[in-house]
């Protein structure tokens, strides 16, 4: 009992004095901007929409109208990735989609 207890002390200790040596950098990271030429129109008119509400003053209007904007902000964000193309699967998925066709 007194040995287990020593042991985790000591561990306790050592992971207090020793702290990891995780740093945060100094440098921006490098930002890669999609073309323009790439984004639908559409999609452009959406955006600039969000840009407007974004930049609304919004303490004079009254409690229906910001339920309406919050719900035309969700519907566009919510258009906007449906018009995104691409599939995205999770490592998870992959691995159980791996261990199935393994199995069978």
């Amino acid at each position: 009992m007194k040995k287990t207890a020593l042991c985790l002390m000591i561990m306790i200790v050592s992971f207090s004095l020793f702290p990891s040596t995780i740093m945060a950098t100094e440098k921006e990271p490098i930002r890669t901007h999609a073309n323009t030429n790439e984004v639908p129109s559409e999609v452009k008119v959406m955006i600039n929409r969000l840009n407007d509400i974004k930049e609304m003053d919004k303490s004079s209007l009254n409690r229906t109208e910001r339920k309406e904007l919050r719900k035309e902000v969700r519907t566009i964000k919510k258009s906007i990735k449906a018009a995104g193309s691409g599939l995205y699967i999770s490592s998870g998925a992959i691995i159980i989609i791996l261990l199935l066709i393994i199995i069978l």
